[in-house]
C-alpha cells in the first residue's frame, strides 16, 4: 500500500496542553502509525508516529538525511543546497562520516565531564546575579539563555559579548513565520560572522575548539575549505546554546507545575541524571520532528515508501508511545533507562548531547538548591510558550521567591 491509497493529513501542530504534544499524535499512533501527510509545497510523503518504527527509520541507511532533497512539514519553501557546507545535519555517509569523525572526540563524556567546573561557576555566577537582582526574574535572560551561550562560546572560541549577533539570528532561523529572504540573509549573516571567525583564529589562534578546526583543517587527510568550517563552527555554535537553553527554562516550568517531583529531586539530587532523561523524553523540544528522504522504495508496517519521498519522524509522538513507556504521558523523574530519541538515535544522533547533559544535570540542583522557595510570578497559563518556533520551550518565564 502507498500513500496514493489513504486521504493525507496535515502534521499535527495544534497543543490543548502547552506540556503534551498534540493530542492528534495519540489517534494516529493507534490508528495510522505511518500515514500520509500532505506538505506545505504540495508534496505527499509520511509521518511516523510509533516510536519502534521512528527509531528504526532513523538508523536505516536506506533514508537520507540531505534536507536539499525534502519537502519542509511546516515551510512552503524548501531546503537550500547553499545550507549544506559544513551542516553535519545535512549530510549523509561517508561525507559525514568523515565530518563527525573529526568531531567526536572534542565531545566525549570523558571531555565534557572535564568541563564541568568551570560550568558550575557560571551557573553559580548566573544564581548570585539572580539572587542580587532579587524576584521576580524572567528565568530566560537570567539563566537558562546565556548559561549554555557562555559555556559554548568558550568552548568554541566565540566571544561571548557578541552573542547577540548569533542569539538574534539564531531566532530569526527558528521562527516559523520568518519570511524565506529574511531567513535566507540570516543564515549568510551567521556564515559570514563564522567565517570571519576562522580567519581570525587562523591569523590569532587560541586553544579553544575553532582554533583546533582550523589547525586540522591544513592536514590533508582533512582537506576543510573555510566555508565548511564555517558551517561546523555554526552548526555547533546555534545548536550549542539554543536547545539546552529551552531545555533549562521549559525544565524548570514544568517541574514547577509538578510540585510532588520537584520537592522529590531537591530532596534526592543525587537523582538528577535519570530525572534529566525523563524531562528530556517527556518534553522533546524538537517539536515537529525530523526528517529523511526515502534513497529507494522501502516497505515499513505494510506501507510503500516510494524512493524520494519525505518521511517525517514524529519524535514527540514517539516519545510519548504507550507501547514502549509506562504511563507515557505522566512526568516520573525516577522512570529508569527508557531509550527516549530527544535526541535523535543513529548516526545522527546529537553530537554534543553530553554536553547538554552535563549541563543540565549542573543547572537544574543548583537552581533548585539557591532558591528553596521558587515559585511562578505569574498564572501558569499566561507563560509565553514557543509554538512559534522550532524548537519548543518558553519565550518568558517569570519567577519569584521569598527574599
Amino acid at each position: 500500500m502507498d500513500a496514493a491509497q489513504f486521504p493525507a493529513v496535515a502534521l499535527p501542530v495544534q497543543r490543548s496542553c502547552p506540556l503534551d504534544p498534540p493530542a492528534q499524535y495519540h489517534s494516529l499512533r493507534q490508528e495510522q502509525p505511518i500515514a500520509p501527510l500532505a506538505f506545505p509545497d504540495g508534496a505527499v510523503g509520511w509521518l511516523l508516529t510509533r516510536h519502534e518504527d521512528v527509531r528504526a527509520v532513523l538508523a536505516d541507511d536506506r533514508f537520507s538525511s540531505d534536507r536539499t532533497r525534502a519537502s519542509s512539514p511546516v515551510r512552503s519553501s524548501p531546503f537550500r543546497p547553499e545550507d549544506r557546507p559544513g551542516m553535519l545535519l545535512n549530510m549523509d555517509p561517508p561525507q559525514h562520516t568523515h565530518y563527525r569523525r573529526m568531531l567526536t572526540r572534542y565531545f566525549t563524556v570523558r571531555r565534557m565531564r572535564d568541563l564541568a567546573p568551570r560550568i558550575e561557576q557560571i551557573v553559580a555566577d548566573h544564581l548570585d546575579a539572580m539572587h542580587t537582582a532579587g524576584p521576580p526574574v524572567d528565568l530566560v535572560p537570567a539563566f537558562a539563555r546565556p548559561v549554555p551561550s557562555l559555556v559554548i562560546c568558550e568552548l568554541l572560541g566565540v566571544p561571548y559579548a557578541e552573542r547577540d549577533v548569533f542569539q538574534q539570528r539564531t531566532a530569526t532561523l527558528l521562527r516559523l513565520e520568518t519570511p524565506e529572504q529574511e531567513a535566507r540573509q540570516a543564515r549568510r549573516a551567521l556564515r559570514q560572522y563564522m567565517r570571519d571567525l576562522v580567519e581570525a583564529k587562523r591569523e590569532h589562534p587560541d586553544d579553544a575548539l575553532i582554533t583546533t578546526l582550523v589547525q586540522a583543517a591544513q592536514d590533508p587527510q582533512a582537506a576543510l575549505t573555510d566555508d565548511e568550517l564555517a558551517g561546523l563552527g555554526m552548526l555547533l555554535l546555534v545548536a550549542g546554546h539554543e536547545t539546552t537553553a529551552n531545555m533549562l527554562a521549559l525544565g524548570t516550568y514544568v517541574l514547577l507545575r509538578h510540585p510532588d517531583q520537584l520537592e522529590a529531586l531537591r530532596a534526592h539530587p543525587e537523582g538528577i541524571e535519570p530525572a534529566v532523561e525523563e524531562l528530556l523524553r517527556y518534553l522533546t523540544i524538537l517539536q515537529f520532528g525530523t526528517v529523511r528522504v526515502a534513497r529507494q522504495d522501502v516497505e515499513i508496517g505494510g506501507r510503500r515508501i516510494r524512493a524520494g519521498q519525505t518521511v517525517v519522524l514524529a519524535l514527540a509522538a514517539a516519545n510519548r508511545d504507550p507501547e514502549h513507556f509506562a504511563h507515557p504521558d505522566e512526568l516520573d523523574l525516577s522512570r529508569g533507562p527508557s531509550q527516549h530519541l530527544a535526541f535523535g538515535h543513529g548516526v545522527h544522533q546529537c553530537l554534543g548531547q553530553q554536553l547538554a547533559r552535563v549541563e543540565m544535570h549542573i543547572a537544574f540542583p543548583a537552581l533548585l538548591r539557591r532558591f528553596p522557595t521558587l515559585r511562578l510570578a505569574v498564572p501558569p497559563e499566561e507563560v509565553p510558550m514557543r509554538d512559534d518556533m522550532f524548537i519548543y520551550g518558553v519565550h518568558a518565564l517569570a519567577l519569584t521567591w521569598d527574599s
